[in-house]
């Protein structure tokens, strides 16, 4: 960064003025830490932010296509993921009660921080009792770039060991577009006919993008 004067490059601005009058690309240079060869960090954190196609992106950007920018080698990398995860976290408060899903809007809210974006499918539940409190959220696989697998063999499992009277499943879709599948309609009939074999409710299934979601119950697939 030796054609930035001193004052203004990420770290000192940071401290002179505050972390929130950075820009996207100052914050992430000052997580890289130092540049390469042929720029600074802010050159990196440019670069880093193309490959990902800008800052909330990052939240699906590979470790793999992180390492291959110039100037990011496995620490500044890690460094990158434990960041993201780390504001992932602060948007997920710890609840001093069990949370409690009476709507779909309740289970976005609950979900999209911790599920909404990611670079491969994950498919889970959430397992509920006859209030439709949370006794346990479970992952239950993570797919490929553009596919997970799924089986309510699995589902149900999880929630007879629990004791759960109630499963809320969900899903993400990498493409950040939540609308559901043909698959995913599917599965969620084998899922609901599952259960009432059972006896345990299937309360929702909710498809998760970044910031937005779509629940199969307001759909009128449930």
């Amino acid at each position: 960064m030796k054609h930035i004067a001193v004052h203004d490059r990420p770290r000192e601005k940071l401290e002179r003025c505050g972390a929130e009058t950075l820009g996207d690309n100052e914050l992430l240079a000052v997580v890289i830490g130092h540049g390469r060869r042929q720029g600074g960090a802010l050159a990196v954190a440019n670069d880093v932010l193309a490959a990902a196609g800008g800052v909330q992106e990052l939240t699906r950007l590979h470790r793999a296509l992180l390492e291959r920018v110039p100037g990011v080698g496995p620490a500044q990398a890690a460094r990158i993921l434990a960041a993201v995860e780390l504001g992932r976290r602060t948007l997920t408060t710890p609840q001093r009660e069990r949370p409690r899903f009476l709507t779909p809007e309740d289970a976005g809210a609950y979900l999209l921080p911790r599920f909404g974006a990611y670079p491969v499918e994950r498919f889970g539940a959430l397992l509920l009792d006859v209030r439709y409190r949370l006794i346990a959220t479970r992952l239950l696989s993570v797919g490929g770039l553009d596919a997970s697998l799924a089986h309510p063999r699995e589902v149900f499992r999880e929630a007879l060991l629990a004791g759960a009277a109630v499963v809320l499943v969900f899903h993400n879709h990498p493409s950040g577009d939540p609308e559901p599948s043909e698959e995913d309609v599917a599965l969620t009939a084998r899922l609901k006919a599952a259960g009432a074999v059972i006896g345990v409710t299937l309360l929702d299934h909710l498809v998760l993008a970044d910031s937005r979601y779509c629940s199969m119950r307001q759909m009128g697939l449930i």
